[in-house]
């Protein structure tokens, strides 16, 4: 069996090189958003759309949205899945551009939902959990510009505070949370205590909102697109705690610049033998909801998560061969 041996100088200079690498990177974004915010939304937006696009064959994760969407999609042939995989790379370069515009992208005509940017289904499930002095959790996905619900949910005088992921790159992470400051909607890094944030909301009989399609180690095996995935049980947990209702919200991207926001009903929760949430059932019909927006609009999802732990599954059966080769004597 083979030893590994660390190396502390090797080690060093490689984490020296990853911070000064993120760095970089952080600073370019910066660069990015900093001009531009100079541009009116609609010339920035496409801008980075098109740069996205024409970049996605050489820009990092490619690799990994192609070998999900062939997993996920195997029906379809290799000029469709590179085509989706430049629609996801324009999906991510306007909202990357959008972050320094979400308030002025809020065009919500309350009169009107479907008149304004941002086009508005469920309207009575808004003005029912603000109305209702209920705790209540609203989950999503990565989807259209994911960030646009719980700005959108302002209008309509709900507060939701919303858990999300920050960037593994710290600089970046710090630059992405300063655009994405908004006068709506309350942000939480996903990190330990983040949930002690939520239950605090819910225990104030708040409303809190969760990405839901994330790869969770720790969480409940699934099924996505006819494969098991480890899911996050948050939103379930949540509402074994708070006997509370869970609804769907979904971000569309809809041509010249516009949107639209659906807040669903309550989803029907499993139960055990004894009434209680069942973790794994209810983390699975969310699951299975979020794959029914996926399906629906492909080019609008994230495919740059490892969401089956492809590198993970790889490597073991790497290692697995490795240690079944014969040895030299």
């Amino acid at each position: 069996m083979g030893r590994l041996i660390r190396k502390p100088a090797v080690e060093y200079v490689l984490l020296q090189l990853k911070t000064a690498s993120d760095w970089i990177v952080a600073k370019l974004v910066g660069l990015f958003l900093h001009y531009i915010k100079k541009l009116p939304p609609e010339k920035s937006t496409n801008a980075a759309e098109k740069i996205a696009r024409f970049l996605a064959p050489i820009l990092p994760r490619t690799k990994l949205a192609r070998k999900n969407l062939r997993l996920a999609f195997p029906e379809k042939s290799e000029s469709e899945i590179a085509e989706l995989v430049r629609g996801v790379w324009g999906n991510v370069g306007r909202t990357i551009a959008e972050y320094v515009f979400l308030d002025q992208l809020i065009e919500i005509d309350i009169e009107n939902p479907a008149a304004g940017r941002i086009e508005i289904v469920g309207v009575e499930h808004f003005q029912h959990l603000r109305d209702s002095g209920k705790p209540v959790i609203i989950f999503t996905g990565h989807t259209g510009n994911w960030e646009i619900m719980p700005v959108a949910a302002a209008t309509y005088d709900l507060t939701v505070t919303a858990l999300f992921r920050p960037p593994n790159n710290r600089f970046l992470a710090k630059r992405v949370l300063k655009a994405r400051r908004t006068d709506g909607g309350h942000l939480v890094p996903s990190r330990a205590g983040a949930a002690w944030a939520l239950a605090s909301v819910l225990d104030k009989k708040g409303a809190v909102g969760v990405l839901s399609d994330q790869a969770f180690s720790r969480g409940p095996q699934v099924h996505f697109f006819g494969r098991e995935a480890s899911a996050n049980p948050i939103a379930a947990k949540l509402a074994r705690q708070f006997d509370c209702d869970i609804h769907p919200a979904r971000c569309i991207r809809l041509p010249g610049g516009r949107f639209r926001i659906e807040l669903q009903g309550p989803i029907e929760i499993a139960r055990t033998a004894t009434g209680a949430v069942d973790i794994g059932k209810t983390t699975q019909t969310i699951t299975s909801i979020v794959e029914d927006w996926v399906r629906e609009y492909p080019e609008q999802w994230l495919w740059l998560h490892d969401r089956w732990k492809l590198s993970v599954t790889y490597k073991k059966r790497r290692d697995k061969k490795k240690s079944a080769a014969p040895r030299a004597s």
